[in-house]
């Protein structure tokens, strides 16, 4: 459940619409109606010597239309479009649907995408939001039962405005995962068949 939990949110920090206050809230910036982007994760744990590294691209479309793929070490689609989600994995040049645990709850959590990319950080329930400094944001749970999952999320705030360029998701004492974002391209037109098919 902890990778589960960590891999849904990853796309939700990307790009956030606005800047935070000095209380932590959020203020909508309305600008952001689409993002592109290309990621590197890395995967540290305790148990092993070096980190995973996966790379992929995210795509999001305001309102709520989002396309996580894992391009490296294995082909993983995450489409969620119209309130529906969709996990593909690629096998022989096919892609095959997961239907297996945990696809319900991913679409619980990733309805929360859109609010976050939209600007509205601060509608989802799960976390409080404070400025640690000019350019870096830290969530934390509010239900301590959640701190076996994730016991805090900083964001590195990009020059662009509303723009995530790094986050790092800390689930224990040693372990942690980093996902840096490049080449983003903002609010070109994406057609609606990237979320619809792998």
């Amino acid at each position: 459940m902890k990778r589960l939990a960590v891999w849904i949110l990853l796309p939700s920090l990307l790009g956030i619409g606005g800047l935070a206050s000095g209380e932590g809230g959020l203020h909508p910036a309305g600008e952001l109606h689409s993002v592109q982007a290309v990621f590197i994760q890395e995967k540290h744990l305790k148990i092993l010597a070096r980190p995973l590294i996966s790379q992929g691209t995210l795509t999001f479309q305001s309102p709520q239309s989002l396309r996580w793929e894992y391009l490296q070490p294995m082909h993983t689609v995450l489409l969620l479009h119209d309130g529906h989600i969709d996990k593909r994995i690629e096998h022989d040049g096919h892609f095959e649907r997961d239907n297996g645990p945990g696809v319900e709850t991913m679409q619980i959590v990733l309805q929360d995408i859109g609010s976050w990319l939209d600007g509205r950080f601060n509608d989802n329930p799960l976390f409080t939001v404070h400025r640690l400094d000019q350019q870096t944001l830290e969530l934390r749970p509010r239900d301590p039962g959640m701190e076996s999952m994730i016991q805090r999320i900083e964001l590195r705030l990009g020059a662009q405005k509303g723009v995530v360029e790094q986050v790092t998701i800390v689930e224990g004492e040693e372990d942690f995962t980093v996902i840096t974002f490049s080449q983003l391209v903002l609010n070109e037109e994406i057609s609606a068949n990237r979320f619809t098919a792998p």
